[in-house]
């Protein structure tokens, strides 16, 4: 998914489950979204953490 939609739907599902979700690169133009807990892959492959309970 383009990064853009992928930052919408990442704050979202943290907000909503009340949880650190990740976004991360899986080609050139494509991300990903998952839960901090669920992601094994390389850390240097995340672009962006979304934690709810952050200030």
């Amino acid at each position: 998914m383009p990064l853009n939609l992928a930052q919408k739907n990442a704050w979202s599902l943290a907000r909503t489950l009340m949880t650190v979700v990740v976004v991360f690169r899986i080609e050139e133009h494509k991300f990903g979204v998952v839960e901090a807990q669920e992601f094994d892959g390389d850390p240097a492959l995340i672009v962006r953490e979304y934690d709810p309970f952050a200030r």
